[in-house]
């Protein structure tokens, strides 16, 4: 019977390599075997002890100085003879399984909270977007408010426009006699009509760029918004 244990050091942890070993060791028929990762000065190692005929332990030794997983990086890999006992390899098969499922259980549990933590993502986002919606109807509704009072003032300043004839054609109607009058009188009414026209159209002006520039804020808030939605749920 011969023992042996071999460290094998480098990226050597979480590459499958002990379960590699172990179905080497198997197809040997190799009775005893033990592989454990431990960390040595935060270095990764992977000590693996093996126990048998002479022959097949040769055999072994000489597959894992050539072989190892496509996911492992070996920096070194060191044989010594080994004196101490080494557990069957059933039990080491158990004692791996245990680990393993352990290990998925644990990540399952990891799971599980990240679920949680999206599905209140996507509650707060739920709120944001409802919230969102609502500012749209508000806009909406301002913007039906500004079109009929734009109307409205539209439709005053045509029936002035309208007088404004209507005052020209009574104006033409008078005779010869007082025509110069009634045209310097028609001049003042029209310079007035003008001028409150002028103001009319100001302050519709006025009214037309201050609600545009509320709409602006409006529409800035909304893609701020927005973004923090994208942000949220991790979208680019």
């Amino acid at each position: 019977m011969k023992a042996k244990r071999i460290t094998i050091k480098g990226d050597v942890h979480d590459v499958g390599y002990r379960l590699f070993l172990m179905s080497e060791a198997e197809g040997l028929c190799i009775e005893k075997f033990d592989a454990r990762n431990v960390l040595v000065n935060r270095e990764q190692h992977l000590i693996v002890l093996v126990e048998g005929a002479e022959e097949k332990i040769d055999r072994f030794v000489a597959f894992a100085e050539s072989y190892y997983p496509p996911a492992a990086a070996v920096e070194s890999i060191e044989v010594k003879d080994y004196e101490e006992t080494v557990r069957s390899i059933d039990a080491f098969r158990q004692s791996f399984m245990v680990f393993q499922l352990t290990k998925i259980a644990q990540a399952g549990v990891g799971m599980l909270g990240k679920q949680d933590k999206t599905i209140a993502i996507l509650e707060s986002v739920k709120g944001d977007t409802s919230k969102m919606l609502g500012k749209q109807d508000k806009t909406i509704a301002i913007l039906e408010s500004v079109k009929e009072d734009t109307s409205e003032m539209l439709g005053k300043q045509d029936v002035m426009i309208e007088k404004q004839d209507e005052t020209i054609k009574v104006i033409k109607g008078e005779s010869k006699k007082t025509r110069e009058t009634v045209c310097d009188e028609g001049e003042k009414t029209r310079e007035v009509i003008k001028e409150e026209s002028e103001k009319t159209r100001e302050v519709l002006k006025e009214k037309i760029v201050e609600d545009v520039e509320w709409l602006k804020d409006e529409i800035i808030e909304l893609k701020v918004t927005l973004d923090r939605v994208k942000e949220k749920v991790g979208v680019v």
